[in-house]
């Protein structure tokens, strides 16, 4: 579980990181691999979901 959290953080950093460099310089490079990012995070946050559900049933 610690290393899906660590993932998660990872890939929130890039989407942050991304996603200012389209707001703030409006640079499209960056806007896209934020929007790829976001997908990632999605399905990371399933799967957190999945096991932390599995977890609790414990």
């Amino acid at each position: 579980m610690k290393a899906l959290i660590a993932k998660i953080q990872e890939a929130y950093t890039a989407f942050k990181t991304d996603a200012e460099l389209q707001i703030e310089k409006g640079n499209k490079a960056a806007g896209t691999r934020a929007r790829k990012v976001s997908l990632e995070i999605e399905k990371l946050a399933k799967e957190f979901r999945k096991k932390s559900l599995e977890a609790a049933k414990k």
